[in-house]
């Protein structure tokens, strides 16, 4: 089975080592951010982040503003860390949708229990997982697509290059980060492999077709017009 990967966001390297040494030893795989630009950065470049640890107190960009970006496109599971066990705090991250608030100092092994308990929590409501966008809509769960409400037969690479695009939306993507990221380099093909599928997939999406645009000489974006 497929490793979790949980991202832990936090400003001080000895944290980030201590909480990734427990989350490894339970088997999660775990990508590291030393800032909060970094973690957006990262949090859009990295396929299947499934869970955010997220440190209140950061240069460059906080915690509160790291979740308010990432809830604008996802509602992956965050896990805010704060050295101030303050109300007023709380109150302001659940307004913001973090799923859970410990304090520091705090012991490891509670956060992972509490890290266990969400994804199971999520897994467990995992048939909400449908992107929308204008006319289009995609159910990750039932691996299905509808365009208007009519059901579009994808092949299975269609279907991945249409999610990575709707999990992307409104952003300039290179054809090297789509092919890193949906073919995972097993298909050493160049750009032609992407184009040829974009191309069919416009086919298929009729009208929602448009949405996917070229970016000449770098790639594609995903964009619903206002």
């Amino acid at each position: 089975m497929e490793k979790l990967k949980v991202m832990v966001v936090d400003d001080e390297s000895r944290m980030r080592k201590l909480v990734r040494d427990f989350l490894v030893r339970q088997d999660f795989d775990v990508i590291e951010a030393g800032d909060g630009e970094q973690a957006v950065d990262l949090f859009f470049e990295e396929k299947d982040i499934a869970l955010i640890i997220l440190d209140v107190m950061m240069p460059k960009m906080d915690g509160w503003q790291v979740c308010r970006e990432i809830r604008k496109h996802s509602k992956v599971p965050i896990i805010m860390l704060t050295a101030r066990g303050d109300e007023q705090d709380e109150l302001l991250g659940f307004e913001l949708g973090v799923d859970e608030y410990i304090s520091k100092p705090f012991s490891p092994k509670i956060l992972v229990a509490r890290v266990e308990a969400i994804l199971r929590r999520t897994n467990a409501i995992s048939s909400d997982s449908v992107i929308t966008a204008g006319i289009l809509s995609l159910d990750k769960a039932a691996h299905q697509v509808k365009v208007d409400g009519r059901e579009v037969e994808l092949s299975f690479k269609e279907f991945e290059l249409l999610s990575y695009f709707m999990e992307n939306q409104g952003l300039a993507l290179s054809r090297e980060k789509i092919l890193n990221s949906v073919w995972n380099y097993d298909c050493f093909g160049d750009a032609r492999t992407i184009d040829t599928h974009v191309k069919k997939l416009r086919s298929k999406l009729g009208k929602a077709g448009d949405y996917i645009r070229t970016i000449w000489g770098m790639g594609y974006k995903f964009e619903v017009e206002a």
